[in-house]
């Protein structure tokens, strides 16, 4: 699909977010960009970027812009069609892809820490011997995400969906927030829900959680929240991929589709990292 025909699209459903495994790559092409911006310009914001490298939406004075400085500044950007909800995703580690899986390696490779959140059912979980043995990825977010949280875990879980149920049984995903003020274990679990039960909600104080995303490379904010009620969460879109063994050799970025998971998963059991 075109930038272009996305477009239409978008205008027709301005609600939605970008379907599963149709999410704009680094590579798209003007038409993907002059797209995306003119949406944004018409839904009645701008983005722009800030100092670390996120993308915000300013205040709506800017909606009066000419179509010219969309057209001139269209090589600068790109986001994903839909509502950012406040919600920015920080940039991913480099990496590269090799020939056989589509994962992303890990360079270097992590070692799942001992580190102790709380479950869904409220009770203290230890990530490492909770999900030994198995082939666990780990993704960061927050249930009142918009987009990429949901698209992300709705991949996997469908993924899964297509796998045997031997291979579904030795395969785990952890889910930590990094909106813990507003994401209970409840509501974590009534979310989660929605894509597969078996799926694994953690979340803890801001220190513990920031703390494990350190461990495995990743960068936090904590989230801000404005004087108007609203709020901005921040988060790493990428999924860290544990092989059995508990080391981490891969990371799937939010461009990574169902095909590409539903290709790994047995590789990755197989340990062929």
């Amino acid at each position: 699909m075109t930038g272009l025909s996305r477009l239409s699209g978008c205008l027709a459903h301005p609600a939605k977010s970008m379907p599963a495994g149709r999410r704009p790559s680094p590579e798209a092409g003007i038409d993907d960009l002059v797209a995306t911006i003119f949406l944004g310009w018409l839904q009645g914001g701008w983005l722009q970027r800030d100092r670390v490298g996120l993308w915000r939406r300013s205040p709506p004075f800017i909606r009066h812009v000419t179509l010219t400085t969309v057209t001139v500044t269209m090589v600068l950007l790109s986001s994903a069609c839909g509502s950012s909800s406040g919600s920015t995703v920080l940039p991913d580690p480099k990496t590269s892809t090799p020939a056989s899986l589509a994962g992303r390696p890990l360079s270097p490779t992590v070692a799942q820490p001992t580190t102790r959140l709380t479950d869904t059912n409220g009770s203290s979980f230890d990530v490492r011997s909770g999900t030994a043995g198995k082939l666990t990825f780990v993704f960061f977010g927050y249930t009142h995400c918009p987009d990429v949280c949901p698209t992300t875990v709705a991949d996997i879980a469908a993924a899964l969906s297509q796998q045997t149920p031997a291979v579904r049984a030795r395969t785990a995903l952890v889910f930590v927030t990094t909106d813990p003020d507003r994401d209970s274990p409840q509501t974590i679990r009534r979310w989660l829900d929605q894509f597969d039960v078996s799926f694994i909600g953690l979340t803890g104080s801001w220190a513990d959680i920031a703390g494990y995303a350190t461990a495995l490379g990743l960068p936090t904010i904590h989230p801000e929240q404005a004087p108007d009620g609203t709020w901005t969460v921040d988060h790493v879109s990428r999924v860290t991929a544990f092989s059995p063994d508990g080391t981490a050799r891969l990371g799937y970025l939010a461009s990574a589709t169902v095909a590409n998971y539903s290709h790994d998963i047995p590789l990755l059991l197989e340990n062929r990292m």
